[in-house]
């Protein structure tokens, strides 16, 4: 009984155990993300900014951001975990090893006379006819009369020096750590322990397995659902003006999951009155092309009209009911843009290449959505090829300013970001009518805005000039420079309710053809990773054409020094066409900021083979490449489109179309800067 007692008082710690064998390893997860997060928190201090509340830190804000759902149960976790703590350091009892000497206060070996006198002296103070205390009573029979007695007895005194006890050789006992009940296996006892351990055992393991499966399977690792993708993936056409890439992103399986209910018709209602003119509806059968777009299905009008919300502000008209599905489109909508961006440059055809007018319309939706800029903004207007949209990002600034300004052959944005900043001061406060406060405001974005330079080349590893079927390697540096001298920075984006990371998309694609022929994601906020790539790429380059080791060394410092300097190393292979010059275009588009895309152009000069072996031969085979949870779509492949096409907001291309065949270039490649998509048209000579 006493040996079930000792193992039933070993429960608290085996359940103690359990509980920390997963709890301390994910608050310390936790603890490293929300420090990681806390040290990427670099913003622009501008007035709506501050008054958006998205940074803001005051203890309300705190309290809202650690009160969620997992970190209650966590903290709840923490605490059961305390309390076990302490239960088991003043309840539960240490199991000692029984010494008479120590007992008795005595040192080992002392001699029958002493050990006489000192139980003398513990009986006065201990013995029940001296001292009443009930506790006293049993610490004196439990502890003092036995040790006195294994020291004076011959035969306990004998078994005590042989076996460590006074009673003799004490067994070995095992048990198990649960409670005492639960040890007792007579009648009903028994069906309760075997229902503990199938439960906790079996039942338990078996249902988390089930739900986490059944989760991830909907789920890529970008959290975006496989029909989400699958969806994209068909309704992607090669030509789709941003408007039109609007229909394809609304009808993600993530919004077709939003309720719609009764009470959101009247709130619905008042917001399509205030965002028609973004709708892209016919003015001359407006009737029926209300009726038209109410009879689509209700989660595709309701996640349409709070996505037009966003991006005309019209946020007043939003009820308390939508708010909470408004914010849950805005906050999954950079996750379902970014897949929308692969589903555009995924290899559609043999020679492996996506879609270059579908992706540049994913990139202005998602600038517009991030600065809750109308589409419409972006139309050429009175000499701006971007229209009035990348002025309205900046804070204060309305249509109307933009108007007054224009008055004084101001018209376009990179205009007004390249005067002095005491001119352009002077010119906001007297024409435009602002004051010192909000000058400061706009000083202040534009110092956030990231400048790029781009420099690209293409070479064949190791060979002279580049070849048809050669295994081609693309060499990009994009570099990103501040007015305040930053590189890694959350964008200024006051009306988009949450934080958001810039994230940048290079292109190379033919303009003519519509064709991407490479495209990779960069970020400059992790300088760490962006040094260890550009290292490892640098190093491999070196060694496959033959360099030696004091010159790889040399050429993985200078990476090195660029990655610090704000730079960014894009390296890839794409296997090159057959014989001729094309003429590409490389692009580094931006999807938070509006008017600070790139481009270069790029004069390729493809050589017919002449030299043996079949370099490539292996990607020729593999077709197009398709995402996993994704088929191809063979119709879209035979799909023709006019070359001439015009997006409705993109930037006019047909400069591109004269420059096909005018020049060629030497060795296959060409390095230039562009300092501004206004003259990434014109060629170096």
């Amino acid at each position: 009984m006493a040996a079930s007692e000792e193992n039933s008082a070993l429960f608290p710690i085996f359940i103690l155990t359990i509980m920390a064998i997963p709890i301390v390893p994910y608050t310390i997860t936790k603890l490293c993300r929300a420090a990681s997060k806390k040290s990427k928190s670099i913003h622009c201090q501008c007035s709506e900014c501050s008054r958006s509340g998205k940074y803001h830190k005051s203890i309300f804000k705190r309290i809202s951001n650690v009160s969620t759902c997992s970190n209650m149960t966590l903290l709840l976790l923490w605490v059961i975990m305390i309390i076990l703590v302490y239960y088991i350091k003043t309840m539960s009892r240490e199991i000692e090893i029984f010494d008479p000497f120590s007992i008795l206060g005595l040192e080992p070996g002392a001699a029958e006379s002493e050990i006489k006198k000192k139980y003398r002296r513990l009986s006065i103070q201990y013995h029940p006819d001296k001292n009443p205390d009930p506790e006293a009573h049993k610490y004196f029979v439990e502890y003092i009369a036995k040790a006195y007695q294994a020291l004076t007895d011959p035969t306990a005194r004998e078994n005590y020096e042989k076996y460590g006890h006074p009673d003799g050789r004490q067994g070995f006992q095992m048990g198990i750590a649960l409670p005492q009940f639960l040890l007792n296996i007579d009648g009903a006892s028994g069906g309760i322990l075997l229902l503990w351990i199938v439960g906790v055992c079996i039942l338990l393991p078996l249902v988390i397995a089930v739900v986490y499966l059944s989760r991830s399977s909907k789920y890529t690792g970008n959290y975006v659902m496989h029909q989400t993708l699958s969806t994209y993936y068909y309704l992607m056409k090669p030509s789709l003006a941003p408007s039109k890439v609007m229909d394809v992103f609304i009808k993600a399986a993530e919004y077709m999951e939003i309720p719609v209910r009764r009470t959101d018709d009247e709130p619905l209602q008042k917001l399509f009155m205030l965002v028609r003119s973004e709708l892209n509806l016919d003015l001359k059968n407006i009737k029926q092309e209300q009726a038209k777009f109410w009879k689509q299905h209700p989660a595709l009008v309701k996640t349409e009209l709070l996505v037009q919300a966003q991006l005309t502000r019209e946020f007043a008209a939003l009820s308390p009911s939508l708010q909470s599905d408004f914010r849950r489109i805005l906050e999954t909508a950079p996750r379902l843009l970014e897949e929308l961006m692969k589903m555009a440059v995924i290899p559609r055809n043999a020679q492996g290449h996506g879609w270059l007018r579908p992706a540049i319309g994913v990139v202005e939706l998602s600038q517009c959505i991030v600065q809750a800029v109308p589409l419409s903004a972006r139309k050429s207007t009175g000499g701006s090829p971007e229209g009035v949209a990348p002025f309205l990002q900046l804070p204060h600034v309305s249509e109307t300013i933009i108007k007054k300004v224009a008055r004084k052959k101001v018209r376009t944005f990179q205009e007004l970001h390249d005067m002095d900043s005491q001119e352009r001061a002077d010119l906001l406060i007297q024409i435009g009518g602002l004051s010192s406060s909000e000058v400061q405001d706009v000083e202040t974005v534009l110092d956030m805005m990231p400048s790029l330079t781009l420099e690209v080349t293409c070479e064949t590893e190791g060979e002279e000039g580049i070849q048809e079927g050669d295994i081609v390697t693309i060499h990009a540096w994009i570099n990103v420079k501040r007015g305040n001298g930053l590189i890694g920075a959350l964008p200024h984006a006051p009306y988009y309710p949450f934080q958001k990371e810039e994230n940048y998309w290079f292109l190379l694609a033919d303009s003519v053809s519509n064709n991407v022929w490479f495209s990779q994601k960069v970020s400059f906020m992790d300088e760490a990773a962006a040094l260890t790539a550009a290292s490892k790429a640098i190093e491999e380059s070196m060694e496959g054409s033959g360099a030696n080791v004091k010159e790889t060394s040399r050429a993985v410092s200078e990476a090195v020094e660029k990655v610090k300097g704000g730079s960014r190393l894009v390296l890839g292979k794409f296997q090159a066409p057959s014989e001729g010059n094309y003429s590409l275009t490389g692009y580094c588009l931006c999807d938070s900021w509006l008017g600070c895309d790139r481009r270069t152009n790029l004069k390729l000069k493809i050589l017919k083979r002449t030299r043996a072996g079949t370099r490539g031969a292996v990607l020729a085979d593999e077709g197009p490449i398709t995402e996993d949870g994704v088929e191809e779509d063979e119709d879209n492949e035979d799909e023709e489109y006019d070359d001439d096409y015009e997006s409705e907001y993109s930037e006019d291309e047909e400069d591109d179309q004269n420059t096909k065949n005018k020049h060629q270039a030497a060795n296959g490649t060409v390095k230039k800067h562009d300092q501004g998509a206004e003259s990434s048209g014109s060629d170096e000579e």
